[in-house]
């Protein structure tokens, strides 16, 4: 059921790692590195809520998730080839963003795969699995630079303006890897039918309901459409008037749109109710625990960009001392930055099946809390280590708070969640996940450069901070199947 998350990873691995060190080859200065990466979240915002209202209401032979994973599978294999190949800093973004919409079709439904396919006391522990094949398959991607240039000898330089051959055929095992696991599990596993499901949710709900319940009245949707586009409006007219930077643009333009938007659902509810206006009503009517963990997730993954970011720049700026993309040193460090992906990576994968018995011997809530501690520890310890090979140490914290990331929040969410809403409510919880991002990729590079001095390494203690306090909000969560 999850060894398709198998090859997944290892696209997002290879994305992970070596997008900035490919946007950097090709020109971009480090500051822009984050406005670049916004094809990530803006992709998942758009992609995940779509794909998870369709699954919802899809049957077919292949049944109602599978035929999304199998789409997407294509997708972003054949975007993992063509993405180090890019010729220009302009078709690289573009590959992002191909390659991200194609890795989110397939992803999303396996989110809800689980639930739909799990009773709440395995959910623990088949997010876990899920956990391990990340971690597996992130372990063996990221590393594949380091591998092809120590144990190949594939070169790992190359003139500038060019991507490594290392890099390259790193690219290419990633979208074989990613087809063919991803093809195992739509072959290999079978779907209860939506007769089954809402069997299994009636008698669920014989015991507790989970109620949906959206705002009272239409005029909310007024006020909420107003309060959005007076922020947006009055944060554009400060980015310029006082001349901030341009990369601030993206988060006030964000505000205009959701305003509008929400404004969008009331004028066309009106005529008739359809996938966007029932999108828009799930986003509202989220269940209590959702809107908790919804905080949670939002400073869990602010941590995780700024690591993805800025990794590179900082351990080759901060640790190694060059800023030179085209030097030997700087690329022994970006290669090294792939084998510290894969060391934390390895970590979640061990680490995977022991939180099941850490959540068993205490609760989820507080299992969530050690492991985001952990990882914020190991972000913040990047300031204070010089020589690289203590930062191994630093992966194992960063290991147990993404293998808990990955697991821990979606086995509390899916005991709340209505069975015919699961792929919706899936995708709506990505919001949580891709506007941290989004608010990264808007602000990161703005504190770097006017707060921190062009100094990378200070995102990562931000980060860590950001985690840290993610952990404390946990505790406030309601897991009413806990």
């Amino acid at each position: 059921m999850s060894f398709g998350f198998l090859g997944i990873q290892f696209g997002f691995a290879l994305q992970n790692a070596n997008v900035s060190r490919i946007f950097e080859t090709l020109g971009a200065p480090v500051e822009d590195i984050p406005i670049l990466w916004i094809a990530a979240p803006v992709t998942g915002l758009l992609v995940q809520p779509i794909i998870g209202y369709m699954s919802d209401r899809t049957w077919t032979r292949l049944g109602r998730r599978r035929p999304y994973f199998l789409i997407g599978a294509i997708l972003a294999s054949l975007a993992l080839f063509l993405m180090p190949n890019s010729p220009a800093l302009w078709v690289a973004a573009g590959m992002l963003w191909i390659m991200d919409a194609s890795i989110n079709i397939s992803m999303e439904p396996f989110r809800a795969f689980v639930g739909d396919m799990l009773p709440d006391s395995q959910r623990t522990t088949g997010f876990a699995m899920q956990s391990f094949f990340i971690g597996t398959g992130a372990v063996v991607a990221s590393a594949l630079p380091w591998i092809m240039t120590n144990w190949l000898h594939i070169p790992n330089t190359a003139p500038e303006g060019v991507i490594p051959p290392s890099v390259k055929f790193s690219f290419y095992i990633g979208g074989a890897v990613f087809l063919l696991a991803v093809l195992w599990t739509v072959f290999s596993t079978k779907e209860y039918s939506p007769e089954e499901l809402q069997a299994f949710e009636d008698f669920k709900n014989n015991g507790s309901a989970t109620p949906v319940q959206h705002p009272a009245s239409d005029r909310h949707y007024i006020r909420i459409s107003a309060f959005w586009l007076l922020a947006g409006g009055i944060f554009t007219w400060l980015i310029e008037a006082y001349g901030w930077e341009k990369e601030l643009y993206v988060l006030s333009i964000g505000l205009l749109v959701f305003g509008i938007l929400v404004l969008a659902r009331q004028v066309l509810f009106v005529r008739s109710a359809n996938a966007f206006t029932h999108i828009i009503d799930d986003l509202f009517g989220m269940p209590k625990t959702m809107k908790q963990l919804a905080v949670v997730q939002f400073f869990s993954w602010f941590a995780l960009f700024a690591m993805w970011i800025y990794t590179t720049a900082a351990v080759t700026g901060h640790i190694y001392g060059t800023h030179d993309p085209t030097s030997k040193l700087y690329n022994e460090a970006g290669d090294w930055v792939g084998v510290l992906m894969a060391v934390y990576n390895g970590v979640a994968a061990l680490v995977a099946f022991l939180l099941p018995v850490i959540a068993r011997a205490t609760n989820r809530k507080l299992t969530h809390l050690i492991a985001l501690v952990l990882g914020g520890l190991g972000l913040i310890s990047f300031y204070f280590i010089k020589d690289p090979q203590w930062l191994l140490a630093s992966e194992i914290g960063i290991g147990f708070a993404w293998a808990s990331i990955l697991s821990m929040p979606y086995a509390i969410l899916t005991g709340a969640l209505p069975a015919d809403k699961m792929g919706v409510y899936m995708g709506i919880f990505n919001f949580f996940i891709v506007i941290p991002q989004i608010v990264a990729a808007s602000i990161l590079g703005f504190l770097v450069k006017q707060l921190f001095n062009s100094e990378p390494i200070y995102a990562l203690i931000l980060g860590g901070i950001s985690m840290i306090l993610a952990g404390i909000l946990t505790l406030l969560v309601d897991d009413r199947h806990n």
